[in-house]
Order: C-alpha cells, then structure tokens, then sequence
C-alpha cells in the first residue's frame, strides 16, 4: 500500500486575464458551485513558486506559460500572499495539525480569450468574465479580492 504524502500549505493562485481585463474561471469538479482561478499547492516545500504557477495554469488550463514558452515572460508574480483557514472539506488532505494555507498571488495576461483544456478530474467548466463579474462569481473571498486587485497589476 502506498502512503500518498500530506498537501504542502502552501499554494500558488493564478489569476489568468487578457489586457481587457477579462478573467478566466474554471468550476471545479468536486464542487459544481464553485467557480475559481488556477490554484494548486508546491509539489515539494522548495519548489520555487513561478515553476508550481507554471505547472498549475499547465495542468489546470493547458495553456503554457513554463520558462522557454511564448507566454513566460507575461506570468508575473504579484508578491502578495494570502493565510486563509482551509476549507474542513478539504482539511484532511492536510496533515493533522495543518489548519491554514499561505497563497501567493500570480497574474497571467495571455493575448486574446483563449479556449482552456480542462482534466475533467479536477473542472467541468470554463468562462470569461470581465473581471469585476469574474471576482463576484467566485466561491473565495481570497480569490475574488485577488481579481479585483488586477487592475493595479496589468499595466
């Protein structure tokens, strides 16, 4: 039997828009209701941050921003981090005494609406909203505060 390892409390949340300042939402597979922006924990506790973005917007969205590609140089991290409780649904993937998540906050401005590859596994759906509709879609107070913020950083 293997030990599948605890969730590290640290994640990234990646906030994907276009210079118009559309935002793009995927709603996740174990909770038809919530609506979000990229987000997924460190696979390893010194994996640099840009690298787990990098890695989540590719496997959330198929959309590739990893170092080499066209889309690199537009991921932008915001340096602003968020400590929220975790979610008790979510908690046990946690280790026993882990309470709370550090986020930190990622934008990427890709060209133009892009048609995102969701893994069915983890989204069923996708949209873009402009993006004050896009932060009151959200089931994260964290996640919508960050969308507001976008403004400021898409210059």
């Amino acid at each position: 039997m293997t030990v599948r390892p605890w969730k590290i409390p640290e994640s990234v949340l990646v906030v994907i828009h276009t210079p118009a300042l559309d935002v793009l939402l995927i709603r996740r597979a174990d909770a038809d209701d919530f609506w979000q922006s990229v987000t997924g924990s460190r696979d390893l506790a010194d994996e640099p941050l840009a690298l787990t973005a990098a890695r989540e917007v590719a496997e959330e969205t198929g959309i590739d921003c990893r170092e080499g590609s066209a889309l690199a140089s537009q991921l932008r991290d915001w340096q602003l981090q968020n400590v929220y409780e975790i979610y008790p649904r979510w908690r046990a993937r946690y280790a026993p005494d882990v309470t709370h998540n550090t986020e930190h906050l990622f934008g990427l401005c890709v060209p133009d609406r892009l048609v995102p590859r969701l893994d069915a596994r983890e989204h069923t759906a996708w949209q873009w909203l402009p993006y004050r509709a896009a932060a009151d879609a959200c089931f994260s107070p964290s996640n919508a505060e960050a969308i507001l913020l976008l403004p400021q950083f898409a210059q």
